[in-house]
């Protein structure tokens, strides 16, 4: 049978993004029906609507059901953009949801915009973690319980059907368009990220670490307790006066770009070469959640960082200008942009404070913008190839990533 080079290639660009040995064995779907996991593999569910409203989750199938449940590996954790360990609530929910599918006549099935759970597991499932959720003492053990069911049902759902470094469908594999660049070697960026938001395909925040690499552009889970160890282990090294959170907070007072840098920086800690004390690195916090999410990612962070520092955490405001973003994710206000525009915005400005200039951040920016029009012409086509809408209607007025 005859195949074409387009074909041939979007066939290798599928095998090269995935880390699974059973999709070298899947039987390619027209339809985008709902995706059945039995213990880490793939099955199709026959009876889900194929429309493109109902979402397009799941496109690949593995009859064999395997003997023993297969979890979630260190290895495959880390593909998805960290280099963290797996973080131990998660991997006790995975395993819990595994146990729970093999006693069960309900088989474990995801589906729809954003691979959430369906059918009669989901019932039994919603149930039982409900009814722990309730059984928790404090606020602090219901939140990583959250954050920890969250990523697990994500993880699942997304096996086999998400590039694990563009978090696009495969057969939409945008990494080979993606050109990577080096940050500059005293800053990093650190990806707040809301659960929720995990594994979005629309997410911007990604794209950080897909550019610079995840030393570079870190991510941190909200109520993901390793996660945030990690990241407040670095502040602490570093010292409160090498962290600050690009934020519009109405709340506490903010510093413009020029305003914190400009004349603040000593010559050799701008242009030594090959320091290795990791105290001078100048860490950005970026919030990457819904607004209406966001006020709470602030706050905890404000929290921990008067716990820390007794002391505010020091907040920056930028002169942001239109993402690419905005045609597929109209923003409420001119003050509110994607997460990865806010990181060119950053550079940007910072570009433009003399002490900086030389640096490279400029180009360093256009990286990212070029990374953000990449992941818009992806999502565009896809839209347009499921005959759906390229423009949003003004219905949520709260994306920020």
């Amino acid at each position: 049978m005859f195949i074409s080079a387009a074909t041939s290639f979007r066939v290798f660009n599928i095998l090269k993004c995935s880390k699974y040995t059973f999709l070298r064995t899947t039987t390619y779907m027209a339809a985008p029906p709902s995706t059945t996991v039995y213990s880490g593999a793939l099955s199709i569910d026959s009876s889900a609507d194929a429309s493109p409203s109902s979402g397009d989750h799941g496109r690949y199938i593995n009859e064999a059901r395997p003997t023993s449940p297969i979890t979630i590996s260190l290895q495959e954790w880390q593909a998805w953009g960290t280099d963290s360990p797996l973080p131990t609530q998660v991997a006790e929910i995975v395993e819990e949801m595994i146990v729970s599918e093999t006693e069960s006549d309900a088989q474990m099935k995801f589906g729809g915009l954003g691979g959430k759970l369906k059918g009669d597991f989901k019932t039994q499932e919603d149930k039982k973690h409900r009814a722990k959720y309730r059984a928790l003492d404090d606020s602090e053990q219901k939140l990583h319980f959250f954050s920890a069911r969250q990523i697990a049902c994500r993880l699942l759902g997304s096996r086999g059907y998400l590039c694990q470094k563009c978090w696009l469908p495969l057969e939409d594999c945008m990494c080979l368009s993606v050109v990577p660049c080096s940050l500059w070697h005293r800053m990093r960026f650190w990806l707040y990220m809301h659960p929720k938001d995990f594994l979005r395909q629309n997410n911007t925040g990604k794209l950080l670490w897909q550019v610079f690499g995840i030393n570079s552009a870190t991510l941190c889970i909200y109520g993901i307790a390793e996660h945030e160890e990690i990241m407040w282990k670095a502040f602490m090294h570093s010292g409160r006066n090498n962290v600050w959170c690009l934020y519009p907070n109405k709340n506490a007072p903010t510093k413009s770009v020029e305003d914190s840098f400009n004349g603040n920086m000593s010559t050799s800690f701008l242009h030594e070469q090959h320091s290795t004390n990791s105290s001078e690195i100048m860490n950005f916090i970026l919030i990457d959640g819904t607004w209406s999410n966001s006020a709470a990612m602030f706050r905890r962070l404000k929290e921990r960082a008067d716990l820390v520092w007794a002391e505010d955490l020091p907040c920056i405001s930028l002169t942001t200008g239109v993402s690419a973003m905005h045609k597929l994710r109209p923003q409420p206000s001119w003050d509110r942009t994607c997460t990865a525009a806010a990181a060119i915005g950053l550079l940007d400005e910072l570009h433009l404070v003399s002490e900086f200039e030389s640096l490279g951040l400029n180009k360093q920016a256009e990286a990212v913008e070029n990374s953000v029009d990449v992941l818009l012409a992806s999502l565009t086509g896809r839209r347009l190839r499921m005959g759906r809408s390229i423009t949003r209607r003004l219905r949520h007025h709260d994306d920020i990533c």
